[in-house]
């Protein structure tokens, strides 16, 4: 038995030495010191020694076995130690050379002009709302007065998902929908997603509008200027033209289209503003009184107003863009300019 734990102890050795990680250390433990190990084996046999030789081979297995657990902790941290300088050799970090550049985020342009829109409007007193842009052809066309036989639909080229829901054409539908659930005074913006079937150079099918309603006892077209006056001369200068054109549309009566002295100008006449010296910017007028009535409001009881406009439009004339694609192609060349 001595010449046996004698030749284990140099083979455990030997196998000690050419083991170079962790999972390999454990199945050498394993193989001698398991219930099953060699050296468990050893003592298993001390049984079948004669009693006088008992003695002397029992230490001896337990000073191999010490040894064998001794060494196998020894080797277990130099590889750890091991494992662990490798893992920071791998992750180390060169804090003397230079940093990589990472450019900073932008708002889209889209997205700066309607908030300094909205912040205008919200300086002059008005909330803001909002509206699904999955719309009831209800809301969408009736409640504007535009019923289903109505000419005014083939001003409106629309997706419809079914036969009484449309995507949103407008942003007018937020009209109806806060009328119906709010007593006036009222007085809010309402910016958001519209959809129509057009694309071309100066129009896609998804774009944004702001519409803007306010109602109350007295509400008069003066009232309309002064609003959207201000509104004007605060976005594109004080010393800007204003002017207002009849026009139409079938939910305010009157209309009005709204025109600005062209910024580039300056009236004389360009490319960008056809020679007229104005340019359009958005549309307006007066509730038509069906439009309080269908939203259960008394139309001898109040006036109101509303207005609306396109935000890639005014964004195109801010920034002197001549094609609204440029907008949804997210050409880091284009939005970085802004």
């Amino acid at each position: 038995m001595m010449d046996d734990l004698s030749s284990l102890r140099e083979k455990f050795l030997e196998e000690l030495y050419r083991t170079g990680d962790l999972a390999g250390l454990e199945d050498l433990r394993v193989r001698y010191l398991g219930k099953k190990g060699l050296l468990t084996n050893q003592i298993k046999e001390l049984g079948s020694l004669p009693a006088d030789q008992r003695k002397q081979a029992g230490s001896v297995i337990n000073e191999t076995k010490a040894f064998v657990e001794r060494e196998i902790g020894l080797k277990r941290a130099a590889l750890k130690d091991k494992e662990l300088r490798e893992k920071f050799a791998s992750e180390s970090l060169d804090i003397t050379l230079p940093g990589s550049y990472c450019a900073p985020g932008k708002l889209h342009p889209v997205t700066q002009v309607l908030n300094e829109i909205t912040s205008i409007f919200i300086s002059m007193g008005f909330s803001v709302e909002e509206g699904p842009e999955v719309e009831l052809d209800y809301y969408n066309f009736e409640a504007l007065n535009i019923p289903k036989d109505h000419p005014a639909r083939d001003m409106q080229d629309t997706f419809y998902i079914e036969n009484e829901i449309v995507m949103r054409t407008h942003t007018s539908p937020v009209q109806v929908r806060v009328m119906q659930k709010s007593k006036p005074p009222l007085k809010f913006i309402a910016p958001g997603k519209v959809y129509r079937c057009d694309a071309d150079i100066s129009h896609t099918p998804m774009f944004h509008q702001i519409e803007g309603l306010m109602v109350d006892e007295g509400i008069s077209f003066s009232h309309l200027k002064a609003v959207l006056e201000n509104f004007l001369r605060s976005f594109f200068g004080t010393g800007v033209p204003v002017r207002f054109r009849p026009s139409y549309f079938p939910f305010t009566e009157p209309s009005a289209e709204v025109d600005i002295g062209c910024i580039f100008c300056g009236g004389q006449g360009c490319k960008t503003c056809k020679g007229s010296g104005w340019i359009e910017i958005l549309g307006a007028g007066m509730v038509n009184p069906k439009v309080f009535e269908m939203a259960g409001h008394n139309p001898e009881k109040y006036s109101g107003f509303a207005f609306g406009m396109g935000i890639e439009r005014i964004t195109m004339i801010k920034y002197s863009i001549d094609d609204i694609r440029l907008f949804f192609e997210n050409d880091l060349r284009f939005l970085g300019q802004f």
